[in-house]
């Protein structure tokens, strides 16, 4: 059986042709390609009020455009009386958006039919709701990862490219097959920094494949880098170890150490290119949500550190059919 569509304004004027002629409501079904009920229904429903009120009664008739404007407007307000479809799913909304989850409108779209299946709800009725009337009252768009109050067209920018680390090998010399996603083991990297005064750096390393994240909380010097590297890829076996993705900074300078003690090949973006690291880049716009802008590190502990990258790895992806990290990163080492 297909999904039911409702008249559209060109159906509803065929209908008040045939109806003028006398044709019966089941051959104007047929010929419309409906049911006689549903255009019993709609003659019934949207008929209009004409000409001045009597002393018993208006007389009604069915008018096309009348008709038509009459059914946006009793849609619109079903939809505005029953938010998010039901409470059940209103609920679910509204308790992922907050803490402790902080989940996006498309991971709680993605995540809703495996906890509870037969029920479901687009990404952009979550964001229609959020900026609806009712959604700013609660000011919902604070819970989303930017906190914008109007929802923004997505840009880019122009940039320039260099290359200043001594024997750095460029990432147009990386295998194609790193792009593709389709072996575990290609990593990416970067440093978060919070004050520049801060003498502490966030180390975030990001494997492309299962988005697994690691965090380490190093100095800003290439030697904490290259031993904050070794040591948490050293945790993998060697299947999960293949390529290493980076920028131009100089805590990356040590990258023939890191290449020589893991066994793995070290890549370098251009200059002012992040996109070409796009994955580590996506996970430092979630940890900024955690670890804002101007926030000190050098106050941060090695616990809250762990609590946020089991964070990160236990909420569910889109990119990954909205399984964690965990649970991709179990899948293909077993």
């Amino acid at each position: 059986m297909g999904k039911y569509k409702h008249l559209s304004l060109e159906e509803r004027e065929k209908l008040y042709a045939l109806k003028s002629q006398g044709i019966s409501k089941r051959e104007i079904g047929r010929i419309l390609g409906r049911s006689d009920v549903t255009i019993g229904r709609e003659l019934k429903r949207n008929k209009t009020g004409l000409g001045k009120r009597s002393n018993e009664y208006l007389i009604f008739r069915y008018v096309p455009c009348k008709a038509h404007a009459k059914a946006l407007k009793r849609g619109i307000k079903q939809r505005t009386k029953a938010p998010l479809k039901e409470t059940l799913i209103w609920l679910y909304v509204r308790e992922h958006l907050r803490k402790p989850f902080h989940w996006t409108p498309e991971q709680i779209s993605g995540r809703l039919p495996k906890l509870h299946p037969g029920k479901s709800i687009c990404t952009e009725a979550v964001y229609q709701y959020i900026y609806s009337k009712q959604g700013r009252k609660y000011k919902l768009w604070k819970l989303l990862p930017h906190a914008r109050k109007t929802r923004m067209k997505k840009g880019g920018r122009r940039v320039q490219r260099a290359s200043k680390i001594p024997n750095a090998v460029s990432i147009e010399q990386r295998p194609e097959i790193v792009s593709l996603r389709t072996e575990v083991g290609h990593w990416e990297t970067d440093n978060v920094i919070g004050k520049q005064t801060d003498k502490t750096a966030l180390s975030v390393t990001v494997e492309r494949l299962t988005r697994l994240t690691l965090l380490s909380l190093t100095s800003r010097s290439a030697d904490s880098k290259a031993k904050s590297l070794i040591k948490r890829l050293t945790e993998f076996p060697d299947i999960a170890r293949g390529t290493l993705t980076t920028d131009n900074g100089a805590e990356n300078t040590n990258h023939q150490e890191i290449a020589h003690k893991l066994g793995i090949a070290v890549f370098f973006c251009h200059s002012y290119a992040s996109w070409e690291k796009g994955t580590v880049e996506n996970t430092n716009g979630r940890i900024r949500r955690y670890i804002p802008k101007g926030v000190s590190l050098d106050n941060l502990t090695k616990n809250q550190i762990k609590e946020l990258e089991y964070r990160l790895n236990s909420t569910p992806r889109k990119c990954l059919g909205f399984l964690t990290p965990y649970e991709r990163m179990m899948e293909v080492l077993t």
